[in-house]
C-alpha cells in the first residue's frame, strides 16, 4: 500500500471570541466556527500507531483556541495567525486548508449561517526550489 496524500482534520470547532471592527463585536463577542485541514505526512504514524509520528491534533487545538483569545479586527487576520501560527509550531504540515466563520456576523441579515473567510497555505519552508 502506497499513501499517496495524507490530511489530519479538526472540523467546526467552535469559540466564544471578541473579534470585530465595531467595538460592540470586541465588547459582547460572537460565536466562530473554525474547520482545518492540514497536509501531513503520516505513513509512519500508520505502521507505528505512535502519536509522535504524527500532527497532534490536540496540540493543533490549543494554538487555535490561543489565537483565537487575542482580539482582531478582522477575521482574515485572526485567519492568518492561526495559519502562520500552526507552520511555525508543526514544521512537518506542508499545506493547510482554514476556514473561519463568524457565525453571527452584525450585518441585518434575516437567516444566514455565517460570514467569514477560507484560506489555502503552503508552508513555505516545506517548497523545494528544484
Amino acid at each position: 500500500m502506497q499513501v499517496t496524500d495524507s490530511y489530519i482534520h479538526l472540523n467546526r470547532l467552535r469559540f466564544h471570541a471578541f473579534h470585530g471592527v465595531e467595538a460592540q463585536e470586541r465588547l459582547v463577542g460572537n460565536t466562530y466556527e473554525i474547520s482545518l485541514r492540514l497536509q501531513c505526512d503520516v505513513t509512519t504514524a500508520m505502521q507505528t500507531d505512535d502519536v509522535c509520528h504524527t500532527v497532534n491534533y490536540a496540540s493543533v487545538y490549543a494554538v487555535v483556541k490561543e489565537e483565537m483569545a487575542v482580539p482582531s479586527q478582522l477575521v482574515e487576520h485572526v485567519a492568518g495567525r492561526i495559519g502562520a501560527r500552526i507552520f511555525k509550531d508543526f514544521p512537518a504540515v506542508k499545506a493547510l486548508q482554514l476556514q473561519l466563520t463568524k457565525l453571527n456576523p452584525p450585518m441585518g441579515a434575516d437567516s444566514m449561517e455565517g460570514a467569514g473567510v477560507e484560506l489555502h497555505l503552503i508552508n513555505n519552508k516545506t517548497i523545494s526550489n528544484n
